[in-house]
């Protein structure tokens, strides 16, 4: 069993591919790293980005999949529409399976995009993808509308060309599912924490993760959750730590 991550790196480790190799492993899958960006950041401040080319991009991709029979990829900080529009073609080209996490802005508050990406997720990645994660700011920048209630989250929801997840950190804790249009609301507790640097990188890849041994997506996300919520708990140096 074998899941690539496309993502930055976090020289703390706390998100990005770092991250989602520990996620990787903790669930039970091998993890396989594809970077997009490096970046100088921590879990309170990103310093600066260096996107990498594009070509060298798809070399790594090309790489990787020349030696593993990969199904499921996660996506995280694609940094420009040009990485986007790339990932999209090499899921048409080897028949990948994507759960995309939109990112955009990291935890600390820092931009770790060029400006209007939207428009790029909308067109080349995430009608090839299985689901996107994103969180209440994201799924507002992507379907151009304000999010204040579940009922807006809900109507949110119906925009998306793919399944969606709208996670909740932002909104009470309310997790809004829609899969095929069947719409599923899971409340958690929203935990106290310091240590939150990286959670949209965690549950994404854990969904990756879960999907790839043989659960199906509403499955993969509740077990995701508690995932997440574990490791929030046992969180420590401004991140997650990993507790299955």
């Amino acid at each position: 069993m074998v899941v690539m991550s496309i993502a930055g790196v976090d020289p703390s480790a706390g998100a990005g591919v770092f991250a989602d190799l520990k996620t990787f492993q903790a669930i039970g899958v091998y993890g396989c790293g594809v970077v997009t960006a490096l970046t100088a950041q921590n879990p309170n401040r990103v310093f600066s980005i260096n996107p990498i080319d594009v070509n060298y991009i798809e070399e790594q991709i090309d790489a990787v999949l020349d030696a593993y029979d990969i199904t499921y990829i996660k996506t995280g900080m694609l940094y420009s529409p040009e990485i986007i529009k790339l990932i999209g073609n090499k899921i048409t080209e080897y028949n990948l399976k994507a759960v995309v996490d939109p990112v955009m802005v990291a935890t600390s508050g820092g931009n770790l995009t060029k400006n209007d990406l939207a428009d790029a997720l909308n067109k080349y990645l995430l009608p090839k993808a299985i689901l996107t994660t994103p969180n209440i700011s994201e799924a507002e920048k992507l379907t151009d509308f304000k999010i204040s209630s579940q009922e807006d989250a809900i109507k949110a929801s119906e925009k998306f060309p793919c399944d969606v997840l709208i996670t909740g950190g932002h909104l009470d804790g309310i997790n809004t599912m829609n899969f095929n249009g069947e719409i599923i609301i899971e409340k958690q507790e929203l935990l106290k924490s310091d240590n939150l640097h990286g959670t949209g990188c965690n549950l994404s890849s854990a969904i990756a993760a879960y999907l790839e041994k043989g659960n199906d997506l509403k499955t993969s996300c509740l077990k995701s959750f508690d995932y997440v919520y574990e490791s929030i708990k046992n969180g420590n140096y401004g991140t997650l730590i990993a507790k299955i």
